[in-house]
């Protein structure tokens, strides 16, 4: 009997262990399930929220001026990327589907409540026409990024290797400041693959700059240039018929080519690279372009020549 009463006592023991009899377990148990019914609750509710035809999408407010970017191009982009209501709208895509518009640099978009889409639209600012050596021709930014637009305003004409325009446009600005002081203004500026420079100025005239080189910088030539341009080609007036290319290849002076000048707007692309004129008229400084001495002939030939850089 006593064996019996002890087997009985752990039975009864054993059943009370049971997870009904664990308040602690229930307890965690119904938490987790309020708290998935609560999220898939809240998850329902706004999907029937973003589902509702009470936020429809009414206006699209742009907060930026634009001048390039025409009304007709945002409402026709509005139309096709803004879809869904104030809540459903992805913003992203349209951003991005904005930004593939011509002349749009970049755009931003955010929800204006409550029906509404605020667009800022920052657009290129054309400062030249971009024409790598192999590829068709473009525009390039003020920030030398090249881009696909069409415009008719007088832009000039930046030339160089795929990848370059940063480059070039630096060396545009820097040569636009050089040569204020003569009067002139490149409309064209052309780097070729063998890093020689080349400036097609607004009177026709070439010059001829080479490469850069650490002991005769192109804005040491360019100063020496704008510096005696106007008294050289004062000297050889009459002997000349015009003057057409200014090589300014030489460590100490400029070699003054013949030739009708062409027209800034003549052609698309500037001109090859230009020989070393073998006739012609070569200034040495300080000494002009006509002055007699060093035993030779004035005007006939290159006194003192030093090679072309």
């Amino acid at each position: 009997m006593a064996k019996r009463s002890t087997a009985n006592r752990k039975t009864d023991k054993d059943a009370g262990d049971g997870f009904w009899d664990r308040p602690v377990t229930m307890n965690l148990l119904a938490d987790l399930l309020f708290l998935i019914g609560g999220v898939l609750l809240a998850w329902s509710g706004a999907v029937a929220l973003q589902n509702l035809p009470a936020f429809p999408l009414q206006q699209v407010v742009v907060v930026t001026p634009v001048e390039q970017v025409s009304r007709g191009q945002i409402e026709h982009a509005a139309r096709t990327v803004l879809t869904g209501n104030f809540f459903t709208v992805n913003l992203d895509a349209s951003r991005a589907a904005f930004e593939r518009m011509p002349w749009v640099r970049s755009a931003s978009l955010r929800r204006l409540w409550p029906d509404g889409v605020e667009l800022s639209i920052e657009e290129h600012r054309a400062v030249g026409r971009w024409t790598p050596q192999d590829g068709e021709s473009r525009l390039v930014n003020a920030q030398g990024d090249v881009f696909v637009a069409s415009t008719d305003a007088p832009l000039p004409r930046l030339l160089g290797p795929e990848g370059s325009a940063p480059r070039v446009l630096e060396r545009y600005r820097a040569f636009s400041e050089a040569l204020a002081p003569a009067g002139r203004k490149p409309v064209a500026v052309h780097l070729s693959a063998r890093e020689a420079w080349q400036v097609r100025l607004d009177d026709g005239v070439v010059l001829e700059l080479g490469r850069d080189q650490p002991k005769h910088p192109l804005s040491e030539r360019l100063e020496r240039y704008a510096s005696n341009y106007a008294a050289a080609s004062a000297a050889v007036t009459g002997r000349l018929p015009a003057i057409g290319t200014v090589d300014l290849r030489y460590p100490n002076g400029f070699a003054l080519r013949g030739g009708a000048a062409p027209s800034p707007q003549a052609k698309e692309l500037p001109p090859p690279p230009i020989p070393r004129p073998r006739a012609g008229v070569t200034s040495h400084l300080p000494r002009l372009a006509g002055e007699e001495g060093r035993g030779c002939p004035p005007l006939a030939r290159p006194c003192g020549r030093s090679e072309a850089a």
